[in-house]
């Protein structure tokens, strides 16, 4: 499978707003979330700070060439713990179920080695499906699982 992750640049800021429509669209399945009057979502408040923070690593993905999604990682301090997370991920519709999805969250793992926390809606049963398989592989089967609230976190170290 001819993929790559790429640390998106200030170039790349407009792929992600164009992107993030159809990640927004998806997602809207299980949040309330409308077009505005001009016919489009929001743009996603934090995008920004990818740019402007040091905690916040942006990423594209691509497949044989094309783009093909995102991943917004996140590394999270408190004086209780420090680890890394998901805070946004999108694959488009036409490269699910091709492994891709997996290979990009091993690589972005990989890339952050350490405590990891990956949060999911509850209602969203099939992100909740895809995280626990790939964790599940990655880690060997070595991760935790707890609900919060409307929220389901797999938590692991890697390596």
């Amino acid at each position: 499978m001819d993929f790559l992750v790429k640390k998106a640049t200030l170039e790349d800021k407009d792929i992600f707003k164009n992107l993030m429509q159809f990640y927004f669209y998806d997602f809207s399945e299980y949040v309330e979330a409308h077009v505005e009057e001009d016919g489009r979502f929001g743009d996603y408040p934090y995008l920004e700070n990818y740019w402007n923070e040091e905690s916040r690593f942006p990423y594209l993905i691509e497949y044989n060439g094309k783009h093909a999604g995102f991943a917004l990682v996140r590394r999270i301090e408190s004086e209780e713990k420090a680890y890394y997370s998901i805070a946004e991920f999108f694959v488009m519709k036409k490269y699910r179920f091709s492994g891709l999805g997996k290979l990009v969250a091993h690589q972005l793992f990989d890339l952050h080695k350490g405590i990891w926390e990956v949060f999911q809606i509850a209602k969203n049963e099939p992100a909740q499906i895809f995280w626990r398989k790939a964790i599940n592989e990655y880690t060997k089967g070595t991760f935790t699982e707890r609900k919060e609230e409307s929220t389901v976190i797999q938590g692991f170290t890697s390596y």
